[in-house]
């Protein structure tokens, strides 16, 4: 039997890069997957279509995580399509980079109000839900650790998500509710490859970096991510786990 047969998971910011492989790795293993999405829609509707043909079980729902409106809006389709929930993953981010110089409260509020909020009002909604043996994995980043020039407000978000996994590890702990972190380092996706990262110096770092000698791809911190949710993981609970390839 799959690791997560009969287990309902939410991924937040699933319609591409390291959320998608995220929510195709959890139906792999049996889950059946609330893939939400901010704007790409198109996008979603791919990753539905790719676990479904490959014999899962997936929904999208758009919501964007920083409204509480949205966010209880994802739960309640997880809800109302599969009558339970058992793991929440909230990966939605967004991430630019920015100097002292050029940081303004455009720039502060756009991260903190997804990376963080985001991340508080979507865990608020599911924890109403979860019962024993409900896990919640929230995606940080090692950036929290090596703490990368320009980078001020970003690495910020995560310093917080970070903290808030402890905090929630121990509130959530007395329902036994798992809380635990992953924590990647450069991953490819389309957003590395948008933002130019893919083919740049600071690409070239990083491999210089990574004691395992390349960047990282969405299926590494997904198949982290699919061990957390399960009970593998049954005896973990506020722990981050870096996984970087060795860099931090």
């Amino acid at each position: 039997m799959s690791k997560l047969t009969g287990k309902v998971a939410v991924v937040t910011g699933a319609s591409k890069g390291i959320g998608a492989a995220i929510a195709k790795g959890l139906a792999a293993q049996g889950a059946s997957v609330v893939v939400n999405y901010a704007s790409s829609r198109a996008g979603a509707d791919k990753v539905v279509a790719d676990i479904t043909a490959a014999g899962g079980k997936a929904v999208a729902v758009g919501g964007d995580v920083s409204k509480a409106a949205d966010a209880k809006g994802i739960i309640d389709t997880a809800i109302e399509t599969y009558g339970r929930l058992d793991v929440l993953v909230n990966n939605s981010g967004v991430y630019e980079f920015a100097a002292l110089d050029e940081i303004t409260e455009a720039h502060f509020h756009k991260h903190f109000d997804v990376n963080v909020l985001g991340l508080l009002l979507v865990t608020q909604a599911a924890a109403r839900h979860l019962g024993e043996g409900g896990s919640i994995v929230n995606i940080s980043s090692v950036a929290s650790r090596i703490t990368p020039p320009t980078t001020a407000v970003y690495t910020a978000t995560k310093g917080a998500v970070d903290a808030i996994t402890g905090v929630l590890a121990k509130e959530l702990g007395p329902r036994k509710i798992r809380v635990n972190s992953v924590n990647p380092g450069m991953v490819e996706t389309e957003g590395t490859h948008t933002a130019g990262v893919i083919g740049s110096d600071f690409e070239t770092w990083a491999v210089s970096t990574t004691p395992l000698g390349r960047i990282g791809q969405p299926d590494d911190i997904a198949d982290v991510v699919t061990f957390l949710a399960s009970d593998d993981a049954r005896w973990l609970t506020g722990e981050s786990l870096i996984a970087s390839g060795g860099s931090r």
